[in-house]
């Protein structure tokens, strides 16, 4: 099992009582909520957030994970797992963003669209259901990187207890640590769609192709990475505590095997190696 530190860009010294504080505000806010729905996606962020409901709110807090073809079948096999392991309610709801054009023409707005549709179907979830509130797993370090599906949540309403707590990536793994919570070292997760660059059309096929990939990567025994799409070329990204057994040539070998087989006529490994929204990096050029 990889150690929180290997998960963090440097290690991180926690204030045990600032720590607790925090956590203690957090489920202050939940409680005075009384009857609310959590976006669960299944990553550790969403996931902890489902745990802390749940402890709170008990029956009053329901997880509900969407169900779309950019959600990988691995991911809702954690989410269900997770949510057996903690013994919190948890449901599908079906979204349809491949029927927006504007999702799969895939600007820089994506994301907006995506969390527009699961806000949504959630809203009309919980007045059906009688739920006040719906909440997501964003937290203080996400407010500084580009992340149009905050956007949305702001349009509908959606609380962000996570941040309102001030609560940060690493203190929430260390939370879930503590707690004794399995998912407290998950790999970072992303819809499959991020694995697609701005201005290329999203489309299901596509996406089933990268998981295909991602699966294999995963067989193969690597924790964290992405499959980046590129039309004719796939971009590998694999972290870097993980590069060197990357680069050996079976496993350049193994790559080529398997991309090669999912149609791509060109198969890269990035040498900077695995960094979270790295296809942001063409944002500028969109402007």
């Amino acid at each position: 099992m990889a150690s929180l530190v290997a998960l963090q860009a440097t290690p991180v010294a926690f204030d045990p009582a600032g720590l607790e504080a925090k956590q203690e505000s957090l489920f202050a806010n939940l409680r005075s909520l009384r009857k609310l729905i959590v976006a669960y996606s299944g990553g550790t962020d969403s996931a902890y957030l489902a745990w802390a409901a749940h402890h709170v709110l008990a029956e009053g807090a329901i997880a509900i994970t969407a169900d779309s073809p950019s959600i990988p079948e691995s991911h809702k096999r954690s989410a269900e797992q997770f949510a057996r392991e903690c013994g919190f309610r948890h449901e599908y709801i079906a979204t349809y963003e491949f029927e927006n054009p504007d999702y799969v023409k895939n600007d820089k707005d994506r994301c907006f669209h995506c969390k527009d549709e699961l806000f949504v179907r959630l809203e009309a979830y919980a007045k059906d259901r009688g739920y006040d509130h719906i909440i997501y797993g964003v937290n203080r370090d996400d407010l500084g990187d580009y992340r149009p599906g905050q956007g949305a949540a702001k349009m509908h309403g959606v609380k962000a207890p996570l941040a309102e707590a001030g609560l940060t990536k690493p203190e929430i793994r260390e939370l879930c640590r503590q707690a004794g919570l399995s998912i407290w070292d998950r790999p970072a997760a992303a819809c499959l769609s991020s694995r697609v660059p701005y201005g290329t059309p999203v489309t299901v096929e596509t996406i089933k192709t990268i998981e295909q990939g991602e699966e294999e990567l995963r067989a193969l025994g690597f924790r964290q990475f992405r499959v980046r799409f590129h039309g004719e070329l796939v971009r590998i990204e694999i972290a870097k505590d993980e590069l060197a057994e990357a680069l050996t040539p079976e496993n350049a070998q193994a790559f080529s095997a398997i991309f090669k087989r999912l149609g791509f006529l060109y198969v890269t490994l990035d040498l900077e190696g695995y960094r979270q929204g790295s296809l942001n990096a063409v944002l500028e050029h969109l402007a």
